[in-house]
């Protein structure tokens, strides 16, 4: 499994033959489902506020939305 969210490097590794790439909201997703967290909000939003993250609104809407937040 490799953790990358930056589309060359994804781009890269499906050349490679990497099987299963995940980036960060699916981590976040796999968290909830399996209770390690509550919530993925406050964490998203700590992300974009501390950390520079860059997610679209309507990425961010939909990922809350999955999440049934």
């Amino acid at each position: 499994m490799l953790l990358i969210d930056e589309r060359r490097g994804r781009r890269v590794a499906l050349e490679l033959g990497v099987k299963k790439i995940s980036g960060l909201l699916a981590v976040l997703q796999e968290a909830k489902r399996k209770g390690l967290i509550l919530e993925i909000k406050p964490i998203l939003d700590r992300l974009i506020s501390e950390n520079n993250f860059r997610i679209s609104v309507s990425l961010y809407n939909t990922v809350l939305q999955f999440a049934g937040e």
